[in-house]
């Protein structure tokens, strides 16, 4: 496999990793259940979320156009 490609999947991964781990903490936060409290606003982490979320969107479409298996 070419090395981009390797790049691109190895990316992608961490990618949703992160979404998943950020959306996580909000609806533990959402729910009362996070075990902490964050030091950074809600609404921003939210906007992080959606921001990571769209990249993530076009990398899948990206993806699929060049042929790359996630």
């Amino acid at each position: 496999m070419e090395a981009y490609k390797v790049r691109f999947i190895n990316e992608y991964k961490q990618l949703k990793d992160r979404v998943n781990k950020l959306d996580n903490m909000l609806c533990k936060y959402s729910a009362g259940d996070l075990e902490f409290e964050p030091t950074c606003p809600n609404y921003l982490l939210e906007e992080q979320l959606e921001a990571m979320t769209e990249y993530l969107n076009i990398l899948e479409k990206r993806a699929e156009i060049e042929g790359i298996e996630l």
